[in-house]
């Protein structure tokens, strides 16, 4: 018996053995985003929809806005949104919708031989692109770079945010954020 005991224990290394992982996959994050989906800028969660991993599908959503002087912008972007690469680094895809209510001081401005003079435009605001009426909504695309640390912890991101609505499509516009992956 005793033979038997010190050759299992000699051969013991030879086998994988498998411990229980306790690492945890941050598969959500709260950060704050100025531009980007939000327009203005939003307060975010964004989780995966498969906890385990990282580079998978998963969702976006978001408030943000301000309000000066009579007049006011509030967006809730929504976005589905896919991450590829390994941590810490993640190249991210997605596209969404970002509703929005608005309370405009809205004035165009037109000069001559004479003198310049403004429309006032009650329910008309132009972020990037004008935008008719409140509410309403704009389509969202994002392409960019997330930084989630393995274990969680500060993260950011940068990204380029096409916009589009019935009033034109602005493919240049951009946003960055920074929170906290857990």
């Amino acid at each position: 018996m005793k033979k038997i005991f010190v050759i299992a224990l000699a051969l013991m290394p030879l086998f994988d053995a498998h411990a229980q992982d306790t690492s945890k996959v941050p598969y959500q994050a709260a950060y704050f985003e100025v531009g980007g989906a939000g327009l203005i800028y939003t307060f975010n969660y964004d989780f995966r929809f498969d906890k385990s991993q990282m580079d998978s599908w998963g969702m976006k959503v978001g408030a943000g806005g301000y309000w000066i002087n009579d007049s006011g912008f509030f967006s809730v972007p929504f976005e589905i949104n896919k991450l590829f690469g390994k941590g810490p680094h993640y190249f991210e895809i997605g596209a969404g919708i970002t509703f929005m209510a608005f309370k405009s001081n809205y004035y165009e401005w037109t000069c001559n031989e004479n003198g310049c003079f403004s429309t006032y435009y009650p329910q008309r605001t132009e972020i990037v692109l004008p935008i008719n009426g409140s509410p309403n909504g704009m389509g969202t695309m994002n392409i960019g770079y997330r930084r989630i640390p393995v274990d969680g912890g500060i993260s950011w991101k940068i990204n380029l945010t096409p916009l589009y609505n019935s009033n034109g499509f602005w493919p240049l516009f951009a946003g960055a954020g920074i929170g906290y992956a857990f």
